[in-house]
């Protein structure tokens, strides 16, 4: 399966903007890919905003953001690759999503409850009980 963060980027990026307030994003300055300014850097992390505002040419896709905004009156152009993402959250009350490093990792094999692991007893079938 594809990741689902870039699609949660998407879909936070609409939400916070819908609602009036400023998307910012938190990215792993040292992720190898990364093209930023580093010189913003700060305890190997990396805050942007991305608000339509402050930024332009905004492209939120399946393997990267991009766009061109300016950093101390400078133009430039960022490159963020999706799994640098850490989080995307609104400025102004800190509602967002914050994601973990196995967000991309594809699930263990046989780790799922189907495995007929907590079930009590050897039989793969589920167990169904009337509640009254």
């Amino acid at each position: 399966m594809t990741s689902s963060r870039p699609y949660l980027i998407r879909a936070l990026y609409d939400w916070i903007v819908d609602n009036g307030l400023t998307p910012y994003l938190l990215v792993d300055a040292e992720h190898a890919e990364l093209q930023a300014p580093l010189e913003y850097v700060e305890n190997g992390r990396l805050v942007l905003n991305i608000s339509p505002r402050a930024v332009r040419d905004l492209d939120l896709g399946m393997e990267a953001v991009f766009f061109n905004g300016r950093f101390g009156g400078e133009p430039r152009d960022v490159w963020v690759p999706t799994p640098a993402v850490s989080a995307i959250y609104a400025r102004e009350n800190g509602q967002g999503m914050l994601f973990s490093d196995s967000d991309d990792a594809p699930p263990p094999p046989g780790g799922g409850p189907s495995d007929g692991e907590g079930k009590g007893d050897n039989d793969s079938r589920p167990h169904l009980r009337v509640v009254k």
